[in-house]
C-alpha cells in the first residue's frame, strides 16, 4: 500500500518461502524481499538474541541500512531486539549516551512526541537533557512544529517540585539554548496541547503511553455501552457517529504509524506489536518523511551544537 501509494521502494525482510506467495497476489512493483532464516522471539533476551541469532530478520534488517541497501528500518517485532541491533549495527549519534523512543501522542493542539516512551526505564539528568534536543529536531523537521515547546512531565508546576531526576533536570533544560522549554508539566495536562515534546525517563513515559492507551479503550467502550442501551440512545449515536470517528481516529496508533528510536546514526521506527495494514502503511511514511527531511543529520549536528 505504501509502496504503491508513494512511490517508496520496500525492502522486505523475512523468509522468502513464506513472503513470495503473499507478494504473488499484489501489484509489487517496488517491492524485494531480502531473505532472512531465522526470527527473534519476542520474549527473548534482546542483546542475547542479536549476538547470536544472526541471521534473523531484525539482525539482517539493520545490517542492510548499514550497507547500504536500505535508508531505514522498521519493526513490529521486539523492540529491545530492534534497538540493540541497530545500535550495534550503526552505533550512537555523537554526544547522545542512551538512544529513546519518540512516541506521538495526540492532544488538543495537534500532536506531542513522548520522549522517551520506554528505551530507557532508568535515566539520568544529561540523559534526559539529550531527549529533548532530539525530541525537538523530530518535532521541528518530521512533524512541521516551528520553535517546539518542551516540557518536563512532573508531579506539579513548580520549579522546587519533582523527584531528584526532575529537579536536577530542570535547571539543564531551562539553561540549554538549542530547546524552547516552557517548564514541567502535570499528568492532567499531557493531552491538553501545553508543549510539542514531552521529556521523561522510560519508565514514567511508558506508564503513560499505556494508561492513555487504556483509557482511550475503556471511554469509547463506555460510550458504545451507553449508546446501545435504548433506542432513543441509538437514535442519538446515529447523530455523532461521524463526531466519534474522528475522535476515535485521533487515538488510533495506526494513524501515526511508529515511533522513531532517536538517537543512532540511522532511522528506525518502532511499530505496536499489534500493528495492522494501516499501522504499516504509515509506519513507511514517517520512516520516509524521517529520511527526507536528513533527521539524523539534523540530530548530529543539534548534539554537535551542544558539546
Amino acid at each position: 500500500m505504501a509502496a504503491q501509494d508513494h512511490g517508496i521502494d520496500v525492502l522486505l525482510v523475512g523468509d522468502a518461502a513464506q513472503i513470495a506467495p503473499i507478494l504473488d497476489e499484489l501489484p509489487h512493483q517496488y517491492v524485494e524481499i531480502l531473505h532472512a532464516s531465522d526470527k527473534i522471539a519476542m520474549g527473548a533476551h534482546p542483546l542475547e538474541a542479536v549476538r547470536k541469532q544472526k541471521d534473523s530478520s531484525i539482525v539482517v534488517a539493520a545490517n542492510a541500512v548499514k550497507q547500504g541497501q536500505a535508508q531505514a528500518f522498521i519493526s513490529a517485532g521486539s523492540t529491545g531486539a530492534a534497538m540493540a541491533a541497530s545500535l550495534l549495527s550503526w552505533g550512537r549519534i555523537k554526544g547522545v549516551e542512551r538512544p529513546a523512543i519518540g512516541t506521538i501522542l495526540p492532544t488538543l493542539n495537534g500532536p506531542c512526541v513522548l520522549v522517551d516512551s520506554g528505551a530507557q526505564v532508568d535515566a539520568k539528568p544529561k540523559q534526559l537533557l539529550s531527549f529533548a534536543a532530539m525530541g525537538s529536531v523530530y518535532a521541528a523537521q518530521v512533524l512541521g512544529v516551528k520553535n517546539p515547546r518542551v516540557g518536563l512531565l512532573n508531579i506539579g508546576e513548580e520549579e522546587t517540585k519533582g523527584s531528584h531526576l526532575t529537579l536536577e533536570t530542570y535547571p539543564l533544560l531551562k539553561d540549554d539554548q538549542r530547546i524552547n522549554f516552557v517548564g514541567n508539566v502535570e499528568g492532567r495536562d499531557v493531552l491538553t496541547g501545553v508543549v510539542d515534546v514531552l521529556v521523561c525517563d522510560g519508565f514514567a513515559g511508558n506508564v503513560v503511553l499505556k494508561t492513555i492507551e487504556g483509557v482511550a479503550g475503556v471511554l469509547f467502550h463506555l460510550l458504545k455501552e451507553a449508546l446501545g442501551s435504548s433506542l432513543r440512545a441509538k437514535a442519538g449515536a446515529l447523530l455523532v457517529k461521524d463526531a466519534l470517528g474522528t475522535i476515535k481516529k485521533r487515538f488510533d496508533y495506526a494513524e501515526y504509524g511508529g515511533a522513531p528510536l532517536l538517537g543512532l546514526n540511522g532511522v528506525c521506527i518502532i511499530s505496536h506489536g499489534s500493528s495492522d495494514a494501516k499501522a504499516i502503511k504509515n509506519a513507511i511514511r514517517v520512516a520516509h518523511d524521517a529520511v527526507k527531511c536528513q533527521m539524523v543529520e539534523r540530530i548530529v549536528a543539534t548534539m554537535a551544537a551542544g558539546s
